[in-house]
Formats: structure tokens, sequence, C-alpha cells
């Protein structure tokens, strides 16, 4: 945890990122963003992604959002409405769906091997589900 955010940003990417739920930082580097969407809307938490993107199309970092796993469809619906979609690089290449119970099951396994240690951020871009065309590797 560190209490101030990396700032190297404009004033309008700053406010951005401020609202993302979770951030996995590497230094300054922000090495993935996550939003986690239990209760509240999917589309809310997405268009803070995509807004990071314009805002940065250069930054490359992991984009993921949290949800119940009964709230996929719902991600993958979102994901491909056009504001979305449409995008240079859509954001369902970009914007893994991550659910609740896959990701704790795989975590207490990842744990009961003794691995949790050595856990990487690329293992999250294996657990999640991406909807768009685009494969991510």
């Amino acid at each position: 945890m560190v209490e101030r955010l990396p700032t190297q940003f404009n004033e309008a990417t700053n406010r951005t990122i401020e609202l993302i739920d979770v951030l996995w930082l590497k230094g300054n580097s922000i090495l993935a963003a996550f939003e986690v969407e239990a209760t509240t809307s999917v589309y809310s938490g997405l268009l803070r992604m995509s807004d990071l993107l314009a805002l940065q199309p250069n930054l490359s970092i992991n984009l993921f959002l949290v949800a119940p796993d009964d709230r996929r469809d719902k991600v993958e619906s979102e994901l491909m409405r056009p504001t979305f979609k449409l995008r240079e690089k859509p954001l369902a290449s970009l914007c893994g769906f991550l659910g609740f119970d896959s990701l704790v099951e795989k975590l207490k396994g990842i744990q009961q091997l003794g691995l949790a240690s050595s856990l990487k951020a690329d293992f999250l871009e294996k657990t999640a589900d991406y909807f768009g065309t685009d494969e991510v590797s």
C-alpha cells in the first residue's frame, strides 16, 4: 500500500487514476489497474478504463474488471458496446474479466503450493477472460 499515487501524468489523467479501485504498482510505474464491480454498474468501471486509455494512448498496462462470476455475460455485453468496441484497440481485447470465485479458487491453489510469494502480474493475464478478437499473449 502506498499513501500517494504516482503523479507523472497530467491533471486529467491523475484524476482518472484516483477513481480506479485498485492499482498494482512497481515503484512509480502502474503495472495493472482493476475495477471491482460487486454491486455497482459494470459500465462505469469500463468507462474509467477507457478514459485512462484515451488520456494516455501510449500507456501499456494490464486492465481488469473483477466481478462475481455470474456477471461475466454482463461484462462481455458492455465491452461489446460501440463506445468500447470501435476504439482503435477495442477495450475487450485489452481489459480482462476476473470472476471472484474463479480467482479465489486459483489463488487458494497457488497458496497451497507455496507459490504466492513468486506471483507475477502475468498470472492475471493467463487467468482472465478476454472477449475481444485479439488474443492477449
